[in-house]
């Protein structure tokens, strides 16, 4: 009996190594020699995995969703791998949070999923895409000023700032500035892709207001724990 057909997007390969496609945060998978990592949208088509997985070895180069064949090392891979692990952050945190019985853990599993899209549109850099490649990865300001209102419901909540606050809080809340950490690199990372025409403006601006929503929502989470935010102490001279 055929198995039955994926229902995700499908991996375009190149001979036997991988291309990157959209949906993924950190990318694509790569090809690596006796082992290949597997896809985490899941089933790219019919049969065991093994018979699936590219198993060359990519000498130190990946592809974006537009083609290119790129050295590992180049700023978009860079910043792929950043967002990857800034998801990775906030799924942590999402774990302490459910301990805990926050409210706001929807809104992290949406951002989880505006971080797939992210790495969309940084692995087709606008140099090589095609219209179909941008109809498909287009990022637009609307997750944006979701965040920002977010960021202002939350605002309103928190007693004033009025010191530097160490990440601390409880575990909730020290994932979630870990988080936020990773998110500024992510961030750093991202920026110049947009500054050099390589990726939507829309997307360093998200990363730019998550960052600040991980910033209220750590605040937020201590606040409803009951927990000490730690402040900055200036030592004794």
């Amino acid at each position: 009996t055929a198995a039955p057909a994926a229902t995700g997007p499908r991996r375009s390969t190149r001979g036997r190594e991988t291309q990157v496609v959209p949906g993924g945060g950190g990318g694509g998978t790569e090809g690596a020699r006796g082992r290949a990592r597997p896809d985490p949208r899941g089933s790219a088509g019919p049969g065991p995995a093994s018979e699936r997985l590219p198993r060359a070895f990519s000498k130190g180069f990946s592809s974006t969703f537009t083609g290119e064949r790129r050295p590992k090392g180049d700023r978009i891979f860079e910043a792929l791998g950043a967002t990857d692990e800034l998801s990775s952050a906030i799924g942590l945190a999402g774990e302490f949070s459910s301990e805990k019985g926050h409210t706001f853990l929807e809104q992290l599993h949406k951002v989880q999923c505006m971080l797939q899209d992210v790495g969309s549109n940084i692995a087709t850099p606008l140099s090589s895409a095609r219209e179909a490649h941008l109809k498909r990865t287009f990022f637009s300001e609307k997750p944006v000023l979701e965040l920002e209102q977010w960021i202002d419901s939350y605002s309103e909540q928190l007693p004033p700032l009025r010191a530097f606050i160490l990440p601390s809080g409880g575990k909730s809340s020290a994932a979630l500035h870990f988080s936020r950490a990773v998110c500024r690199r992510a961030e750093r990372c991202v920026v110049p892709l947009v500054q050099a025409g390589e990726a939507d403006p829309n997307v360093a601006k998200y990363l730019n207001r998550l960052s600040d929503y991980l910033f209220v929502l750590a605040r937020y989470a201590a606040m409803k724990e009951g927990k000490e935010e730690k402040i900055y102490v200036k030592p004794e001279p």
